[in-house]
């Protein structure tokens, strides 16, 4: 995967806190000249965190749009469209953080059931569970943050999926792993 310089993971961080702003508040936002790899089909989460707090997190683990859409719709769905919390208020703005997690398309883990914790790496991977017509997402640093070891992190993404502790295990259940380049905000520092 082609990785974002510095520059350009600034450039995506500002983008994202950029249309965050036009979506919520109406502040009008005109979009700067992009490199070349904004242009490029990319998968892209966008997370808000409110004083530390999840706030809304939407992406697109596959490349179906290019990164500079990708971002954006992320930015404006997980302001107003995330189902676990209500809409991003203007009021909320000063207080809200923006982190944006840049993918690599999602590989099928194509080991044993009870290899795939083996195969897996905290901190490097995040996973998709995809079984039973449900499928379940964490990025690579839920765990982290968390402080989940590969066991735990594969059974919160079975949960996250609607899906029991544990069903990693069986042949029928897909496991998918990706990596991302995670650009942060850092709390109460927007611009």
């Amino acid at each position: 995967m082609e990785l974002l310089t510095p520059a350009e993971g600034e450039m995506a961080l500002s983008h994202a806190h950029h249309v965050l702003h036009e979506h919520v508040a109406l502040e009008p936002y005109t979009e700067p000249d992009f490199s070349l790899i904004f242009s490029k089909k990319r998968g892209v989460f966008v997370t808000l965190t409110k004083k530390g707090d999840l706030r809304g997190c939407i992406g697109f683990p596959h490349a179906v749009m290019p990164l500079r859409e990708a971002i954006r719709e992320a930015a404006c769905s997980a302001a107003t469209g995330d189902p676990r919390f209500p809409p991003v208020t203007p009021r909320e703005l000063s207080d809200i953080s923006v982190e944006v997690t840049v993918l690599t398309e999602p590989e099928l883990l194509e080991v044993f059931p009870a290899d795939r914790p083996g195969a897996i790496t905290v901190g490097k991977h995040g996973l998709i569970v995809r079984g039973y017509g449900r499928s379940g997402l964490l990025l690579p640093q839920v765990p982290v943050e968390w402080g989940w070891n590969v066991t735990e992190f594969l059974d919160h993404t079975c949960m996250k999926a609607g899906l029991p502790r544990g069903c990693w295990l069986e042949s029928g259940v897909q496991i998918f792993t990706f990596e991302g380049q995670i650009f942060s905000e850092k709390e109460g520092s927007h611009g």
